[in-house]
Formats: structure tokens, sequence, C-alpha cells
């Protein structure tokens, strides 16, 4: 299963955790918080995953 990780602000310690007990060592990251966001490649990754979690 595909899971890809939506960050809207830096990881702490638990977050990064989190991803790590999800998605192991194949984590797939989207970063809404560095520079600007190519929209439609979000869109894209969104699809093309089973599941999307979204970290704040």
């Amino acid at each position: 299963m595909k899971v890809l990780h939506v960050l809207k602000s830096p990881p702490d310690e638990t977050v990064n955790k989190f991803i790590e007990m999800i998605s192991g060592d194949d984590k797939d990251i989207f970063v809404l918080y560095e520079g600007d966001v190519d929209w439609d490649k979000f869109i894209d990754e969104v699809f093309a995953h089973d599941k999307v979690i979204c970290w704040w």
C-alpha cells in the first residue's frame, strides 16, 4: 500500500517516528512549507497513492 505523507510544517521527533512506523524505509513525503508548491504535482501524487496522511 502506497502512503503519501503531506507535511504542512517541519516534522518534530514524534511525527518522524510515526512516519517511520507507518511507511518504514519506503516513505513518500510531500512538503508544503518550503517555497512555492507545485500544486499540479501535489494532485498527481495524491491520486498516485492509496492513502494520504496530512501532518500539521
